[in-house]
């Protein structure tokens, strides 16, 4: 008989023998997705048989999950600043370090929090680029990238999500914005892996997720140095750059963006200690 708790032990193992990581874990939301419950609720519940069906549709899960595609992927959510936003293949899946971008743009715009303009860029699944509009309601922030797939997927969620006071645009970092337009924030989170270090990722972001969304280019560092670059050109005068970088990037990244004119240049460390965004205050103008 095929309860919930036999079913969760066979499928942990399974994971395990696979050498995913935290099995449990991912046993635990596969099979609360499939019978559309909770977690908390797999544990009332651990005695109760799974029917033919319950048990088909958790089978189907587990053989995705056998192959590395992300969790994200097969539920086709993820959780970023408390809402649930819509992911799949097109998009890189939003992760808690980013979570940290968000936090210091929101801290370092507050005296211009109820007109504040925006420019997220690289905005893949909107994830930025709406939480600061959500968090933000009177806000006005724009979204670009250069994948028409992902802004498909972004533009979803903001009308899911409620972010009406967020536009996107596709094009190639700021050629996509119009050349009047002028903001008091520049996010990014762009591509920062390494292109030799790609291959020795985890395979469930080396085989799933987009290669666009990961390959920094030799150093990890090629957008970045356009980003630093062009963000005067679109910033008002006291407005804020801010880049989410990769483990081991923010000293360079800070010096770029000190060598170009930037004050007040910041680092601060995600959820993990590492140091993972880099932000200054542009104050010479466009």
């Amino acid at each position: 008989m095929w309860t919930i708790a036999a079913v969760l032990k066979w499928a942990t193992d399974d994971f395990r023998g696979k050498r995913i990581d935290a099995p449990r874990l991912d046993a635990e939301i596969l099979l609360a997705h499939a019978l559309a419950t909770t977690r908390i609720q797999l544990v009332v519940d651990a005695m109760r048989p799974l029917s033919a069906d319950e048990l088909a549709r958790f089978r189907e899960l587990v053989k995705r999950r056998r192959t590395r595609e992300p969790v994200a992927y097969i539920l086709g959510t993820r959780e970023f600043y408390g809402r649930a936003f819509r992911v799949d293949a097109r998009v890189l899946v939003p992760r808690p370090d980013t979570e940290t971008l968000v936090a210091v743009a929101l801290d370092r715009t507050r005296d211009r929090s109820m007109s504040l303009r925006a420019l997220d860029l690289c905005t893949g699944s909107g994830c930025v680029a709406i939480t600061l509009a959500r968090e933000r309601p009177t806000s006005q922030v724009h979204g670009t990238d250069a994948s028409p797939d992902a802004l498909a997927v972004a533009r979803e969620n903001a009308l899911r999500l409620g972010a009406y006071n967020a536009s996107f645009a596709e094009g190639d970092l700021f050629a996509a914005v119009a050349s009047a337009r002028r903001f008091d924030l520049v996010v990014a989170n762009p591509p920062y892996v390494p292109t030799t270090d790609i291959a020795g990722l985890m395979a469930d972001v080396r085989d799933f997720e987009p290669r666009m969304a990961l390959d920094g280019g030799a150093d990890g560092l090629g957008l970045m140095r356009r980003i630093v670059a062009d963000a005067p050109t679109v910033l008002v005068a006291g407005g804020r750059l801010a880049v989410e970088v990769g483990a081991g990037e923010a000293g360079d990244v800070a010096a770029l963006v000190s060598a170009r004119g930037f004050t007040d240049v910041t680092i601060s460390r995600d959820y993990g200690r590492i140091e993972r965004v880099v932000d200054g205050r542009w104050a010479a103008g466009s």
